[in-house]
């Protein structure tokens, strides 16, 4: 085989301070020359898809619903076609661990136990181009066994315990709105996406069939079938490019916007072959039906966070349809993120923080849910009794069809069925979680441990919504407060003064403290809605 040509790709230049060590490994001429004709193909469609979204939103906004498609009604109607089989590696998923790819955590979620670790370049990673690149490198030599670390804290050491205990890796691409501005093309940033899966694609798929398994996907953010359809283009492309056999790769799509959920068998339909299930992303389907629904009245105003339970009825029926949709179709359907770190030092309030880790599990897999996510190594105990308990030693439970489960499009969005309001505490805690979740992602930190939980990009962007959601609609408090602009401003500040005062004069100075806080009153109040606010922030991280 030829050498390939020079790519076409401009990398930008770096501050010597910030360019990774090892950047030309992943960089190579043959990676960069793919990730470019990903790019020439399947960029232009993006850019429609992306064009799309936001007609669609325009019409959410002129009529306050949504329905399944009535030209795709065939595709539902149609029991006789059934998603991949799903390979020996990913048939088992009752436990998921997520997180960032720094080389501690790919470690340690490797050796967790789980069976699966997402590995993640999208919302628990903020994407400086040190973690772009790192990540890259961490995975690399995971799977070439030549990883290990140190900490330097507390000079502990880890290394990766033997290949038959290792949890299988499904890595999550940035969404489809994100650009990765250090590859360029005759001057236009390269979309994340297509940076990250066809930079991991390109150096370890076949790696990874030669360790039994394979490159394995979640795919975040889609809105649409016709998003699915455009990620099974380049699936197929890219197995023809390196000369792997089409089906090799397998994705999962996390069905975390409120669109999706009325195309979840049209999406599974368009990736049949590539297709291994659907995931339950509780805080990014919230964002999304404000997001969507942010002009529809009194009756789209979602509570405090932690007020909107998995157990509400319109999260009852989004979570019972996925089950119903991926075992009617054979695909896995994987249940939501148990976000608590435990704390050894507060034994009381772990036992009771696990308990309701336990009676979610224990829910999901009572649903009929094949697996779940978990945040933190000791989670996976826990999670894992849920679902042993329920599976026993067979791999899952897709037999279990829950025809008995009938979902109205009403019913997906009936907000309003919710006996909960919002609150001036919540009000408090979106502005202190957003400012204090901001601050790190400004400091290339994606997954962020914040009053017990762990929180990502996901957990920003429903604390921004919800400040904006409750302005726009002149909530009043149930201690006679209004939401209003100069109320959240307030807030804002006495939270700013209460972490200067919290973490020292050094250490706000040389935060991003304020940053943090002007950025979240940006996103949460301006009139024009920020469709994420990882893009203005992208602007900001260096």
């Amino acid at each position: 085989m030829s050498a390939p040509a020079p790519s076409p790709l401009a990398i930008a230049e770096v501050d010597p301070e910030h360019t990774p060590a090892r950047q030309a490994e992943v960089l190579t001429d043959a990676a960069l020359a793919f990730v470019a004709e990903l790019h020439r193909r399947f960029t232009p469609r993006r850019d429609e898809l992306l064009a799309r979204r936001a007609e669609r939103r325009a019409e959410i906004a002129r009529t306050s619903t949504l329905d399944f498609l009535p030209e795709t009604a065939h595709i539902r109607a149609d029991d006789s076609w059934k998603v991949a089989e799903a390979p020996a590696a990913l048939n088992d998923r009752r436990v998921e661990i997520t997180g960032p790819t720094d080389r501690k955590m790919t470690i340690n979620a490797l050796n967790s136990g789980a069976k699966v670790w997402l590995a993640d370049f999208e919302d628990a990673s903020a994407p400086t181009w040190e973690n772009v690149i790192g990540g890259q490198i961490n995975l690399i030599d995971a799977y070439e066994r030549r990883i290990d670390f140190t900490d330097a804290g507390s000079g502990k050491s880890y290394a990766l315990k033997p290949a038959e205990e290792l949890a299988t890796v499904v890595m999550r691409p940035r969404g489809w709105h994100l650009e990765e501005r250090h590859l360029q093309f005759e001057g236009r940033p390269v979309p994340g996406a297509l940076v990250d899966f066809g930079l991991y694609f390109f150096h370890n798929a076949q790696r990874l069939l030669d360790l039994g398994k394979g490159p394995y996907f979640y795919l975040p953010k889609t809105e649409s079938y016709l998003e699915a359809r455009l990620w099974n283009d380049i699936f197929v492309f890219a197995q023809e490019y390196v000369g792997i056999p089409r089906g090799t790769i397998r994705a999962t799509v996390l069905i975390e916007t409120i669109t999706a959920a009325y195309e979840m068998e049209e999406i599974l339909y368009e990736l049949r072959d590539h297709a291994s299930g659907l995931n339950a992303g509780r805080w990014d389907y919230l964002f999304s039906i404000v997001k969507n629904f942010r002009d529809g009245g009194a009756k789209f105003v979602l509570p405090d966070r932690n007020a909107v339970t998995m157990t509400a009825p319109f999260m009852r029926a989004y979570t019972e349809l996925l089950v119903r949709t991926c075992h009617k179709r054979g695909a896995h359907a994987i249940g939501g993120m148990a976000a608590f770190i435990p704390n050894r030092r507060d034994p009381e309030a772990n036992e009771k923080a696990l308990a309701k880790v336990k009676n979610d599990k224990d829910r999901e897999a009572g649903d009929g849910f094949d697996g779940s996510w978990v945040a933190h190594p000791d989670l996976v105990p826990v999670a894992r009794a849920s679902f042993d308990a329920v599976l026993g030693d067979k791999p899952n439970q897709k037999a279990r069809l829950r025809e008995d489960v009938s979902v109205a499009a009403a019913d997906l969005i009936a907000i309003d069925s919710l006996d909960a309001k919002p609150t001036y505490q919540g009000l408090i805690d979106a502005v202190q979680v957003g400012t204090r979740y901001i601050e790190a992602w400004l400091r290339g930190l994606g997954a962020v441990a914040i009053f017990g939980l762990m929180e990502d990009a996901a957990t920003a962007e429903i604390s921004r919504s919800q400040i904006w959601q409750w302005v726009d609609a002149g909530v009043v408090f149930e201690n006679g407060e209004k939401a209003t602009a100069d109320l959240v401003r307030k807030i804002a500040a006495q939270e700013l003064a209460a972490i200067r005062a919290e973490v020292g004069e050094d250490a706000f100075t040389t935060g991003k403290w304020q940053q943090a806080h002007d950025l979240l009153l940006q996103v949460s109040l301006d009139a024009d809605y920020a469709d994420f606010l990882t893009l203005p922030a992208y602007e900001l991280l260096g």
